[in-house]
C-alpha cells in the first residue's frame, strides 16, 4: 500500500522535512500559516483528519488542546504516530479508518476539527467529507483547513521556471489522475514499492460549497504564497520551513486556508 510505504520513509525523516528530531526534542512541527491562524486550542477537543504519522495531531497537543485524536486510513501510519507519542511525551489517540467514517469512528462533540496539507486531492466526495467534519463537531465547534491552493495543483514549472497549465481545475469522481511517482515528496531518494496513487483536483468554489452545504459557516478565506513542500522544482526555502517561487516569478497562490463554524446540527 502506497501510504503504508511512505509512512516507512517519513518516519525515518532522512531530509528532516517532518521535523522529527525537534518534535521529539520539544518543537512544533506545524508551519507559521497554521500556527497565526489555527487560535488558541487550549482546553479544546481536537479531531485531526488524514493525520499521516502524526507530527502535526502531536504538535496541537502541545499547543495546550486537552484532547487530540488523529484518524488515518493506513495502520502503519497510524503505528508510527503512536510511537512518536510515546517518543516526544504526549497523550494522543489515533484511530484506523475512512475520513468519510469519521462521526462513527470518533463520534461527536469535538470543538476543533484541524486538517492539513495533502489531504483532499486523494478524496473523490467532497460532500462526505464536508458532513464528516459537520458529524463529528459540536454546534459552534471550527474547522481549520490548511491545504495546497487548487491552482497550484494545475500547473507545472518548466525548464524556464514558468508556470503552464497541465492539469483540469477539477476531476470527475470516476476519472482520477493516475500517478506513479517513485519517490516521495520529502526529499528522500528511498523508493516507494508501491508507487501508484490516484487523486482528484476540487476547485475552491467546489471545496467552500461543499463546507456550506453541510451546516459550516465560513469565517475566512486566506492564499498564501507560500508551501510545507516544494511543488515545483527549485524553490526557495525560507528559514520559516516554507517553500516560495523565486524572485522574478512573480507571487502565485501556493496554499489555500479555510476557518468554519459549524451553525447547525447536521441532518440525521
Amino acid at each position: 500500500m502506497n501510504w503504508d510505504d511512505r509512512a516507512a520513509i517519513h518516519i525515518r525523516d532522512e531530509t528532516q522535512f517532518y521535523g522529527i528530531d525537534a518534535l521529539v526534542a520539544g518543537a512544533n512541527a506545524l508551519t507559521p500559516i497554521e500556527i497565526s491562524e489555527l487560535g488558541d486550542v487550549g482546553g479544546l477537543r481536537v479531531a485531526h483528519f488524514q493525520c499521516h504519522i502524526g507530527t502535526d495531531t502531536l504538535s496541537v497537543k502541545r499547543m495546550g488542546a486537552a484532547e487530540v485524536v488523529g484518524l488515518d486510513f493506513s495502520p502503519a501510519a497510524l503505528g508510527h504516530a503512536r510511537d512518536l507519542a510515546k517518543r516526544a511525551g504526549l497523550d494522543a489517540a489515533f484511530v484506523e479508518g475512512s475520513v468519510y467514517d469519521a462521526p462513527s469512528l470518533l463520534g461527536g462533540g469535538f470543538d476543533l476539527v484541524f486538517t492539513s496539507w495533502g489531504t483532499i486531492c486523494w478524496l473523490d466526495d467532497l460532500g462526505k467529507w464536508a458532513r464528516a467534519i459537520a458529524g463529528v463537531l459540536r454546534v459552534g465547534g471550527r474547522l481549520y483547513f490548511a491545504d495546497t491552493h487548487p491552482f497550484a495543483l494545475m500547473m507545472e514549472a518548466g525548464e524556464n521556471g514558468a508556470l503552464r497549465q497541465v492539469f483540469d481545475y477539477e476531476t470527475p469522481p470516476e476519472s482520477p489522475l493516475i500517478f506513479d511517482d517513485e519517490t516521495s515528496y520529502d526529499g528522500s531518494e528511498a523508493l516507494i514499492k508501491n508507487a501508484r496513487t490516484y487523486e482528484w483536483q476540487h476547485s475552491v468554489s467546489d471545496i467552500l460549497n461543499a463546507l456550506i452545504q453541510a451546516g459550516i459557516s465560513i469565517d475566512f478565506v486566506n492564499e498564501h504564497d507560500a508551501l510545507p513542500w516544494e511543488i515545483y522544482k527549485g524553490m526557495e526555502k525560507g528559514p520559516d520551513r516554507l517553500f516560495r517561487m523565486k524572485d522574478g516569478q512573480g507571487k502565485t497562490p501556493l496554499a489555500l486556508s479555510i476557518g468554519g463554524t459549524l451553525r447547525q446540527a447536521p441532518a440525521l
